[in-house]
């Protein structure tokens, strides 16, 4: 039977507990462990990584379904349920509160300093106020859509998983979308499943979000260092993910064939994407830098790396971090992706370009990912829209001019007019 008494559970005044982990590890069997309230290891989520281990999902991957089992995790702690005993009820609670409750805030360790007097506070924009620049809203206080589709999904595929290997509940907790019937019923056209989740909320379409070229020209020119304008040239040539462009190694780059070698995000192959001259050239005084200041030099060594000693290969944080400096001059909000999705634009709108091209450089497994593209941006229908009400003004400031063969004495007898 259905539980429909919510007054044991005040939703709205439940606090996540702060218990159990998310470990990143060494070891390439296990590269993340989730530890439960009692500092043990989850063994139905350390199984069900393998799981996802066995398809080819990337370290990233598994990290990021570990953050949503362990909030999953802490909320059954908080109630005192345990995973495999787990009913619709706490399934249905868990996307009700998510939906009410902000999210658990943790103080960056800048502002932890700026409390002791070692540092500046760190001025951030106010959660759901569009930024001045890019137009783009800062994070609010409550879990977006899209995280919650995801912790959704997530959750479903980990309770599937056990409910196959008859380890978990006989019911999966988090159910599939119920059937949708079109009435009157047409010929051929039957009940139909949905293939999302029963709490999975709707995620609204957006475009894809690009830099404009006056904001990367000045995006460009608030870089401090070769090395970054470098970063910058590539990213928003050769469509390559931020993580890939930080694959490549110092054998990858072949400025005569004006291509760069990268390691594929999904299928972990190699692919040469082409570039701009101008990606080389910036890359050459960058590398002359850090040769001379001492920098690892060989085939097999990082392509990019810090700027100071001890020299190490460039991570993917270090270079969010490096964009976010130009982001605080700029009074802007850009991230990596955008410059991937400014690379994917420019070239599905060349009509010089095929479609299937744009796919093959953007490493996407289906067209319909490639062809969001093909629309105009934010910025040009704003301005087409612009370009509308201007013509509209100057129609409704032009005079009528009579038909032929009409008299203006008659028609001013007929409707009126000034004199």
């Amino acid at each position: 039977m259905l539980e429909t008494d919510d007054s044991a559970r005040a939703l709205a005044d439940f606090v996540l507990p702060d218990a159990g982990a998310l470990i990143e590890t060494t070891d390439p069997l296990r590269p993340c462990v989730l530890l439960d309230a009692e500092g043990d290891i989850a063994a139905p989520v350390e199984a069900f990584f393998a799981e996802l281990q066995a398809n080819s999902r990337s370290v990233t991957t598994i990290r990021s379904y570990g953050m949503d089992l362990l909030r999953w995790w802490r909320f059954l702690s908080g109630w005192g349920v345990t995973w495999d005993e787990v009913t619709r009820r706490d399934a249905r609670d868990f996307a009700r509160w998510m939906q009410i409750v902000p999210k658990a805030s943790r103080v960056h360790w800048r502002h932890r300093a700026s409390s002791e007097g070692t540092s500046e506070p760190v001025t951030r924009a106010a959660a759901g106020v569009p930024n001045s620049v890019t137009g783009r809203a800062a994070p609010g206080p409550l879990y977006s859509a899209s995280t919650r589709a995801h912790c959704e999904s997530v959750l479903r595929s980990f309770y599937a998983f056990h409910l196959e290997e008859g380890t978990g509940p006989i019911i999966n907790p988090f159910p599939p979308a119920r059937e949708r019937r079109r009435l009157p019923a047409a010929a051929g056209r039957t009940a139909r499943q949905s293939t999302g989740g029963r709490y999975r909320p709707s995620i609204p379409h957006r475009l894809p979000r690009r830099l404009p070229d006056d904001c990367f020209n000045e995006l460009f020119a608030a870089l401090r260092h070769n090395r970054d304008r470098a970063l910058l040239a590539f990213w928003v040539s050769n469509g390559a993910r931020a993580s890939e462009l930080l694959t490549s190694r110092q054998r990858d780059p072949q400025p005569g064939e004006q291509l760069l070698g990268v390691i594929r995000k999904g299928t972990k192959a190699y692919q040469q994407l082409p570039s701009s001259p101008d990606a080389f050239v910036w890359l050459r005084l960058y590398q002359e830098e850090a040769w001379r200041a001492g920098a690892p030099r060989g085939p097999q060594e990082a392509l990019w790396s810090t700027l100071r000693r001890p020299f190490r290969p460039l991570a993917y944080h270090a270079a969010r971090a490096m964009l976010n400096r130009a982001n605080a001059l700029l009074g802007a909000n850009w991230t990596l992706h955008d410059l991937r999705h400014t690379a994917a634009y420019r070239m599905a709108r060349d009509p010089g370009l095929a479609l299937t091209d744009v796919q093959w450089v953007l490493g996407h497994a289906h067209l319909s990912t490639t062809q969001i593209y093909l629309p105009a941006g934010r910025d040009e229908i704003i301005e087409a829209v612009r370009a509308h009400h201007q013509r509209q003004t100057r129609l409704a400031q032009v005079p009528a001019v009579p038909a032929p063969g009409y008299r203006a004495e008659s028609l001013h007898d007929l409707f009126g007019g000034a004199r």
